[in-house]
């Protein structure tokens, strides 16, 4: 983890009221697939969590949607040039284990981000497979990052593009042809309750990546506290985001 004041390089709407934002760190940072920054913004005391989507050399991008103050200022205020203070890399990411070749992303809403970084770790050595869930067309974005893999799958909710249908119900759907090695996701809670319930006794290893509010990204406000299925509680930004699937209450 290290404090960083980059350069901001590019920040763009990329879909509607999802934005792209690339910044350089001055220095090579090394982040795995599924960690994440805290980045701040003027005006605001605490820092925002946003996913990593891409990290080469010195350049960080991170994707978010527009949803609330703090994000809506991000987005008009931080312009190319412009200064922006950042914390990464944080949270424990994907791995996946060599004996593991095919793998399956399965991701809804701003929840694709953190699973375009796997694929693009994993891309090169694995057979990726992935599912990805957009409200709509005007929702949809970096299609060609997600095409990285062997398979996509686009599922909307309202049918405009692709599958008419969740990710979740695509990805079931292929499951038996598939036979993925383990299965890679991140989404609203209310699609990962559904990838659970639908996983439940085909004894693949489903890892998913939490979406929680956070205050400082590093263990220590316990404001992303989550419940263990063991009657323990961990902490999303220092344990996780990324957990077994079975080992947290969704």
């Amino acid at each position: 983890m290290r404090e960083v004041t980059g350069i901001v390089l590019e920040n763009r709407e990329i879909a509607r009221g999802i934005y792209s934002l690339t910044f350089s760190a001055g220095e090579e940072i090394s982040v795995r697939p599924g960690q994440f920054c805290m980045i701040g913004v003027q005006g605001f005391p605490l820092r925002r969590p946003i996913a990593i989507c891409r990290a080469e050399g010195e350049r960080i991008t991170l994707c978010y949607r527009v949803n609330g103050n703090g994000t809506r200022t991000l987005a008009e205020g931080c312009k190319a040039g412009e200064k922006v203070s950042a914390l990464l890399p944080l949270g424990n990411g994907f791995f996946v284990q060599e004996g593991e070749k095919k793998v399956a992303v399965v991701g809804g809403g701003v929840g694709i981000f953190p699973l375009i970084s796997a694929i693009r770790a994993y891309c090169d050595e694995k057979e990726i497979y992935a599912y990805m869930g957009f409200r709509g067309r005007d929702a949809l974005c970096l299609e060609y990052e997600m095409r990285r893999g062997k398979e996509l799958v686009i599922a909307t909710d309202d049918g405009s593009v692709g599958y008419h249908g969740t990710a979740v119900q695509a990805f079931m759907e292929d499951f038996d042809r598939v036979r993925p090695d383990v299965v890679l996701s991140c989404g609203p809670t209310p699609m990962l309750r559904a990838l659970k319930s639908a996983m439940q006794g085909r004894n693949v290893p489903v890892y998913v990546s939490l979406e929680e509010r956070m205050g400082c990204g590093i263990g220590a406000c316990l404001v992303c506290v989550c419940d263990r299925t063991n009657g323990a509680h961990a902490r999303v930004c220092k344990d996780g985001p990324v957990f077994e699937m079975n080992d947290v209450v969704l």
